[in-house]
């Protein structure tokens, strides 16, 4: 099951309080699964749980949904049911809040879907509403009195609404009750984030790893020439000892030459630098 379906089969486990609340419900439907046509709307639906949840709240608003074809969506892999809905009616201009959520539980029923990051891939969390263009100002309205941030784009003749953040995303699944759906997807999200912190990790210390090993690289370079000139023998003992054991070891890290010399990190560093100086000097 994917997760879009796992949520619609969770939203339709409540039903609206009010009249007012499940009008504004399916206003959320048709308003994205919906077609005006010939006095009322033609209304796909996807699932026969769905259509029954859809079929008594109709009924209880005195509208009428008639099922007009039963087909199998082979692209989809999912049964596809279309019905005719007479009676419905329009969505109130002044809206409680319970009206505006009850309205978005009903957008995402008629034509949301929402993803989760595919494992191994750079995918991300995305929440998406599909509708006519047509209705699209009022669907952001709602979401503008909900406080969602949101983009909107095309898809060919439809109008896309889409939210990306995973915070705006998780304050969704709240909102609209699909509580088992937020368990998942926050207990994906912080994977991801473990994840993602062990990248930054590794990369850091791959990139530190790089860093090191070039410094080596520079260090035994100048020490050489410095052995090769017999400058080295005019140097202090610690100094001299300290550019031999580089010498002797360039693939040691400064923290694991310096344990070999029984020195802490920062005084071997500090030995390096001196040597570097009398480098420079000639």
């Amino acid at each position: 099951m994917s997760f879009t379906q796992e949520i619609k089969r969770e939203l339709i486990k409540s039903a609206p309080q009010t009249q007012r609340e499940s009008l504004s419900l399916f206003c959320g439907v048709l308003d994205t699964g919906g077609r005006a046509e010939r006095g009322g709307y033609s209304l796909a639906i996807e699932n026969e749980s769905t259509a029954q949840y859809l079929l008594a709240l109709a009924e209880s608003g005195g509208a009428r949904m008639t099922l007009t074809e039963a087909a199998f969506d082979p692209k989809h892999g999912r049964d596809k049911l279309t019905f005719f809905l007479e009676g419905a009616r329009e969505l109130p201009a002044e809206r409680t809040e319970a009206e505006r959520l009850a309205y978005l539980k009903g957008a995402f029923l008629g034509g949301g879907s929402c993803t989760l990051p595919h494992t191994g891939k750079k995918t991300g969390f995305h929440l998406e509403f599909e509708l006519p263009p047509a209705n699209t100002e009022r669907f952001a309205t709602v979401l503008d009195e909900l406080q969602f941030v949101y983009g909107v784009t095309e898809r060919g003749e439809r109008a896309v609404v889409y939210i990306k953040s995973r915070e705006a995303i998780s304050d969704f699944l709240s909102v609209v009750g699909a509580g088992n759906a937020l368990a998942r997807f926050n207990a994906v999200s912080a994977e991801r984030e473990e994840s993602n912190r062990e990248n930054r990790a590794l990369n850091c210390s791959s990139g530190n790893a790089d860093r090191a090993a070039i410094a080596s690289v520079e260090q035994v370079r100048r020490f050489s020439a410095l052995k090769r000139s017999g400058r080295l023998d005019e140097f202090p003992a610690v100094l001299r000892e300290a550019a031999e054991a580089r010498l002797s070891h360039p693939e040691l890290s400064l923290g694991e030459l310096a344990g070999t010399l029984g020195l802490t990190k920062s005084c071997l560093n500090h030995r390096f630098r001196k040597l570097m100086e009398y480098y420079r000097k000639g």
